[in-house]
């Protein structure tokens, strides 16, 4: 089975750039975990694909890579940061593409791209090197694909210091239990409390697909933000701090190769404080007890993926300003900070015919519920438009 990963987790023998032309490359000691187990499984590693600068922005954009693409659209971005990832699925090289996410990065080139993202419970999947709400997950055309990849990528490895125990999981029993979608409580998240607000036609896809299971016998409730702009700021300011100090370790000649969007952010980073910066990693804390205390009420919650269904292919971001480098990541980033599974699914076309991506989150741990979930809609939706197909 032809199988992706992305650049940043390491296969033996290959240098791993992280994106940036800064890198000295040095060709990898050993697999880390995902790739272990796929190589073990008897997948055949097709190639590594791109990713952004220290996989910093939702982009195809690259100091060290090609500029990525949309395959729907060679005009738009595909996102990021698991860019090459989310094309490559799109495009069809393979069934099977092993992407990472700290902030949405598995998450919002799938819904960009059309396919199917899961971003699993932290831990659930190990990685090295392991960091708070950084996850490897499957990028794949079907929910079944990445339940099937589920089922080797998550078999315990000592080298992630923050993984879960492992547990013996049906991957493959998709199917919802007892009375399926029936009173289910889902919850509707249509306004994040801060950033981008939401397309009319990525709201008006997501309002759909909730009627849609309510008349399956859902209960649906509409919810209210849960997390602020205090919050985001702060993590922006630790996240800036952390980025700061790697950049600074760097020869003045290497700093200068990264990209100079990655490089205006992170040089704010010299004016902080030690209790700005403190405050800021409080902040994860806090979009943790956040996020769990909204979705607590509900089996499962839904919301858009990026508020912003498509953008052109060589921006960095959605508003391409590296002073407001988070705005559209609202409804991605509270999951990996609460270590909650959350899956991108395609639900619809803007009037344009960008894909638009459908959030489904779960609680804590319930990495096959979220599955279940995107398969039910798989089987509930209108047809898919036809993949995109090679020029000529």
């Amino acid at each position: 089975v032809p199988v992706t990963i992305k650049e940043n987790t390491a296969t033996r023998g290959v240098p791993v750039p992280a994106g940036t032309a800064a890198t000295v490359l040095v060709p990898a000691s050993e697999d880390a975990p995902p790739s272990a187990r796929l190589r073990e499984a008897g997948c055949v590693i097709l190639g590594k694909t791109t990713m952004p600068d220290y996989g910093m922005l939702t982009s195809g954009l690259s100091s060290f890579h090609h500029l990525s693409r949309n395959p729907w659209n060679l005009d738009h971005n595909p996102g990021g940061s698991s860019a090459g990832a989310a094309a490559a699925a799109a495009a069809g090289y393979g069934p099977l593409h092993l992407g990472t996410d700290i902030g949405g990065s598995i998450r919002l080139p799938a819904g960009l791209c059309g396919i199917f993202g899961l971003k699993p419970s932290l831990g659930r999947i190990p990685i090295k090197p392991p960091y708070a709400g950084r996850v490897a997950g499957p990028m794949t055309r079907t929910v079944t694909d990445a339940a099937l990849m589920m089922s080797v990528v998550t078999q315990a490895d000592w080298r992630d210091t923050m993984s879960l125990p492992w547990q013996d999981i049906a991957w493959d029993d998709l199917d919802l239990p007892d009375k399926g979608l029936r009173g289910l409580r889902l919850g509707l998240l249509l306004d994040a409390g801060w950033g981008l607000k939401p397309d009319e036609d990525t709201v008006n896809a997501v309002k759909a697909a909730a009627r849609m299971f309510e008349a399956e016998g859902a209960t649906v409730e509409l919810m209210s933000a849960f997390t602020s702009r205090e919050m985001i700021d702060g993590l922006d300011r630790f996240w800036r701090m952390r980025s700061y100090l790697d950049m600074s370790a760097l020869p003045a000649d290497r700093q200068l190769k990264v990209l100079p969007y990655i490089r205006q952010w992170v040089s704010t980073g010299a004016t902080l404080t030690a209790a700005e910066v403190f405050h800021g990693y409080s902040q994860m804390g806090a979009i943790r007890e956040a996020a769990v205390a909204a979705c607590q009420p509900f089996d499962f919650v839904l919301s858009p993926v990026n508020p912003v269904p498509h953008y052109p292919a060589d921006w960095a971001s959605p508003i391409n300003d590296p002073m407001r480098p988070f705005e559209h990541i609202a409804f991605t980033l509270p999951y990996n900070m609460s270590e909650q599974p959350a899956a991108s699914i395609d639900c619809g076309r803007t009037r344009s015919g960008a894909p638009i991506g459908l959030q489904i989150a779960g609680r804590r741990h319930d990495d096959l519920g979220v599955l279940r979930m995107a398969r039910a809609w798989e089987r509930l939706r209108p047809a898919s438009r036809p993949w995109p197909q090679p020029p000529g």
